[in-house]
């Protein structure tokens, strides 16, 4: 196994309604909210975590490939790829070669010679500048202050009054992630499945609830545009 060459893909996350990333601060401060986003600790900006797009983007691919069953709810790893046959198995093993696996030492070597290492890297989102200073020219904040409650059915009142900090809708992240290639090999219509993925369900907590509508803009892979691949993608066809 080679590593043939390392592809950039980038261009933007618009948020099409506002979108929470908890920040897991259990502080409580007066007048804040009781569910900040998570910020960037220097610039005190918003930001979505690679992680984030990481773990929503695998766990949506193994949905959709119908192997959450056979994992019992654990990331698609190398010893569960032993239960699997056929085309399953085959895309199983892309996954695990894009997102990576643990090992243990049950794994055959082949297997493992022939997964090899993770291909992806995801990189945090920074709040795009020309955004932040859009907002800064007009004296509006970078996040808004959703207020939310409970209905009593019988009564008809508002209870458990509770606000959470949310990105707005129209805010836009850098968006950039890596691809290894070995030996030319093409995973790359498995990104983009994860991706459309991500544009149909969400991002971030709350997604029940309107939250963390998404759309990726702007692709480009090594300078090639590749959006329409993106949009124009059916996923019954991936199945």
């Amino acid at each position: 196994m080679q590593l043939t060459k390392i592809q950039k893909l980038t261009g933007q996350i618009e948020l099409l309604s506002g979108l929470h990333i908890g920040s897991g601060n259990t502080e409580i401060h007066i007048g804040g909210t009781d569910n900040p986003v998570i910020k960037n600790p220097i610039t005190q900006q918003p930001y979505i975590p690679g992680s984030s797009i990481k773990g929503k983007m695998r766990s949506l691919l193994e949905w959709q490939l119908g192997v959450v069953g056979q994992t019992d709810g654990q990331p698609l790893s190398f010893k569960h790829l032993k239960k699997l046959d056929g085309n399953v198995l085959d895309k199983a093993k892309a996954l695990v070669k894009l997102f990576g696996g643990a090992p243990d030492g049950d794994i055959a070597s082949d297997l493992l010679a022939e997964i090899g290492p993770s291909r992806l890297s995801f990189w945090d989102c920074s709040l795009c500048p020309e955004w932040a200073k859009e907002m800064d020219d007009k004296n509006l904040l970078l996040t808004e202050t959703k207020m939310e409650n409970m209905i009593d059915r019988i009564k008809g009142t508002a209870e458990h009054p509770r606000n959470t900090e949310r990105v707005p809708a129209t805010a836009k992240f850098d968006f950039n992630l890596t691809i290894r290639v070995h030996d030319d090999e093409n995973l790359l219509v498995t990104v983009l499945q994860g991706m459309k993925l991500l544009e149909l369900t969400g991002l971030g907590g709350s997604g029940s609830r309107g939250y963390g509508k998404i759309a990726f803009r702007d692709l480009q892979l090594e300078g090639r545009n590749i959006q329409t691949e993106l949009e124009q993608l059916d996923l019954k066809e991936a199945v």
